[in-house]
């Protein structure tokens, strides 16, 4: 194998690896949990893979750790509805998907403050999946492992106007509402607890376009739009009018370079979000 410039190995840490799990996208590969064959597929060697999902994972961690510095998440963890042991599964995309992200964020933060845990968390985010995608692979992905809670985290994607089609999404937005329909019907027939749904952010669409790996746009009107249909639906709701990235507009320090994917600052800001919503969804409840 030709060494890979480190140029190339930049790109990849940045914009590849942190969303790019073979064992989710092709579920029936006999060699999907061979890191080494994932390793050489990507151009690196098996070495540098680990340690960049290393760094991934402890990003994670430390995220988490710096989130119960603040005493206003600390005090709402004791209310969060959970008792340490559920099995909590998210179905989204490359913004869920992402080693350093909010699911994982948040994962690390109820096992650390949560004594004897004992949760399974399943991360079925796979990278620029649709909603129409997602409700192909729910049963497999998510309604087989029996979860107790489900965060639906879906929409960006469906926004997304190709450069060669510029006139429309590429999920016609009738489209995208049935199948947040369909979602929300077949989950309710299977999980007791209220579906958790997190709205798509904005996006610094001059960033993304201004970025080669992408070969599509999305535009806040868009985004606007799905966002309308997840506030309408039933269970909990985080953020519906989509500001955590930014009240007046997307702050720059969320997001990394393609201004489409969140930082860890943006990851953060919507474990916030969900953390609040749950545990004022909880005393409510009480």
């Amino acid at each position: 194998m030709a060494d890979t410039s480190d140029d190339i190995k930049s790109l990849l840490e940045q914009f590849t690896v942190p969303f790019f799990h073979l064992e989710k996208r092709f579920p029936l590969l006999p060699g999907k949990s061979d890191i080494k064959a994932e390793a050489a597929l990507l151009g690196i060697k098996e070495e540098e893979l680990k340690a960049y999902r290393r760094n991934l994972k402890e990003n994670a961690r430390q995220a988490a750790l710096e989130l119960l510095k603040e005493d206003e998440i600390t005090d709402l963890m004791n209310n969060v509805p959970f008792d340490g042991s559920e099995t909590i599964a998210v179905i989204g995309d490359s913004i869920t998907e992402d080693g350093q992200g909010w699911f994982e964020i948040f994962k690390n933060l109820l096992e650390i403050i949560t004594e004897k845990a004992d949760f399974t968390f399943i991360n079925a985010g796979i990278g620029a999946d649709t909603s129409t995608e997602a409700l192909r692979r729910l049963d497999r992905d998510v309604l087989v492992n029996e979860p107790d809670w489900v965060f639906v985290a879906l929409g960006t994607y469906d926004a997304q106007r190709l450069n060669i089609v510029p006139e429309r999404t590429i999920v016609p937005l009738s489209e995208t509402w049935e199948n947040f329909e369909s979602l929300q019907n077949v989950i309710a027939e299977y999980v007791t607890n209220p579906i958790i749904w997190i709205t798509p952010t904005p996006v610094i669409t001059q960033l993304l376009e201004e970025n080669a790996l992408y070969e599509f746009s999305i535009y806040e009107e868009d985004l606007q739009q799905v966002r309308q249909l997840v506030a309408g639906k039933d269970g909990v709701i985080i953020d519906s009018l989509g500001n955590r990235m930014g009240k007046e507009s997307p702050e720059a320090w969320n997001y990394i370079a393609d201004g489409l994917h969140h930082s860890l600052t943006g990851h953060m800001n919507t474990v916030r979000m969900i953390v609040k919503k749950l545990a004022d969804a909880k005393a409510a409840a009480d």
